[in-house]
This record gives C-alpha cells, sequence and structure tokens, in this order.
C-alpha cells in the first residue's frame, strides 16, 4: 500500500475514535485535502475491501483496513512520543512523525517502540 492510503486509513481510524460516522467531506477536512481527491482515493480503497462505504456514504474501515491504519496510528504515537523524549517540540514531533511512520522498517521502529516503552 502507498502512503497516501495509509494516511486516509488512519484519519479514517483518528476519525472514528472521535466520533462514529465519518464522511468524506471529515476525511478532507482532515488531511487538508480536497473532496474529489478523498471520493477517488476512497473508490480505490473500496475496491482494495480496505474500506466500506454505506448508502449514506459513511465510511467505515475493513479489517484489512483497520489493521493496516492501527499499525499506522500506533508509530505515530510511538514515534511522537520518542522524538518529545529526545527534546523535538510536540508540533514538529507530530509532524515527522507522520513522515516516518510510512517508511521506518519493523526493525527499526519495534526498537524505538522497546525504548519508549521501557521509559
Amino acid at each position: 500500500m502507498q502512503e497516501s492510503g495509509e494516511m486516509y486509513l488512519e484519519s479514517i481510524l483518528v476519525l472514528s475514535q472521535k466520533n462514529a460516522p465519518v464522511r468524506s467531506m471529515d476525511v478532507a477536512k482532515y488531511l487538508g485535502v480536497s473532496k474529489p481527491s478523498v471520493s477517488r482515493a476512497m473508490a480505490i480503497l473500496k475496491n482494495g475491501n480496505y474500506v466500506r462505504i454505506d448508502e449514506q456514504g459513511y465510511i467505515t474501515l475493513a479489517e484489512a483496513g483497520r489493521k493496516i491504519a492501527e499499525k499506522i496510528y500506533e508509530r505515530h504515537v510511538v514515534l511522537s512520543e520518542f522524538l518529545v523524549g529526545l527534546g523535538v517540540n510536540r508540533q514538529t514531533a507530530e509532524e515527522d512523525a507522520c513522515r516516518i511512520e510510512h517508511i521506518i522498517s519493523d526493525e527499526a521502529f519495534d526498537i524505538i517502540k522497546k525504548t519508549v516503552n521501557e521509559k
């Protein structure tokens, strides 16, 4: 899966934790992208069985999409805390974690996660 797909899945997870029904316009606002971009992405994710879209337009994560979203979100949280622990200010840590979460190896992430959990 490409980084953009992971970002969409993660955003659906975060939004669904805040308020149950997630719509395309919520995702667009959260990510700062256009509604047509979200519509295209949702069509691709739906075809890949990562999301479901009901007749009212509400978006939910399918099992495969939820697994990816939870993995990426965990990486975001752990990497943010790791960077803050190193002295990086919270906003910069969040922004950097958002980029790193998509490219870091499982091995490196597991070591960082272990380090964060030991503190």
